[in-house]
């Protein structure tokens, strides 16, 4: 059952009403849903073997280990930059550029506006350092599963094993349903030819 919820956490990936028709990106939207998804996915599976070989504290470490592995697989296969990111990181590395908080910031308000939070996502074309990019976010939402370890009442034992791996963590105290990050995509889009 906590498999089949976080699945779904981690796969509601709806169109969002925003548009790249002028970058002839539409197609590509499909892409980067399914990056997230197989992000998500490869996340998932090595959490889930986690859990069953030794409950919350081995999925903490896989997490450490794993988490950054599956992220450099899924950039080496797409050529995407792809991670994962929130307003209260566990891991300093992780937290949000000024693009990725303001988008994070606008999914806490969408969800106090009554959207949905699996169905969460934002994507735009930037120009950052003289380069176009595409940047996309599907959020995360806090599922029953996230709770052990980032949740309001967290297990001694869990607690110790979090201050060892993660000395400044900030990603704890969510509850079901509120946002716990987002997964976050960059694609670096070739220059425009001069007209």
């Amino acid at each position: 059952m906590k498999r089949f919820t976080l699945s779904l956490a981690l796969s509601g990936l709806i169109i969002s009403p925003l548009s790249l028709a002028d970058e002839k990106l539409d197609g590509k939207l499909a892409t980067y849903r399914n990056t997230m998804k197989e992000l998500g996915g490869g996340l998932l599976t090595e959490l889930s073997a986690a859990l069953k070989e030794g409950g919350p504290n081995k999925a903490i470490e896989v997490c450490h280990t794993k988490a950054p592995q599956a992220g450099a697989k899924v950039a080496d296969k797409t050529g995407f930059k792809v991670g994962r990111t929130s307003l209260k990181p566990r891991n300093p590395q992780n937290a949000p550029d000024a693009w990725e908080e303001g988008v994070l910031k606008k999914f806490e308000e969408r969800k106090a506006a009554g959207e949905n939070p699996q169905n969460l996502e934002y994507h735009e074309v930037i120009e950052k350092d003289g380069q176009r990019q595409v940047r996309y976010m599907k959020a995360v939402p806090t599922v029953e599963l996230c709770v052990a370890c980032h949740g309001t009442d967290i297990a001694p034992d869990i607690q110790a094993k979090l201050k060892e791996l993660y000395p400044e963590d900030k990603a704890t105290g969510f509850q079901v349903g509120e946002l716990r990050g987002a997964f976050t995509l960059t694609e670096t889009l070739p220059a425009k030819p001069k007209e």
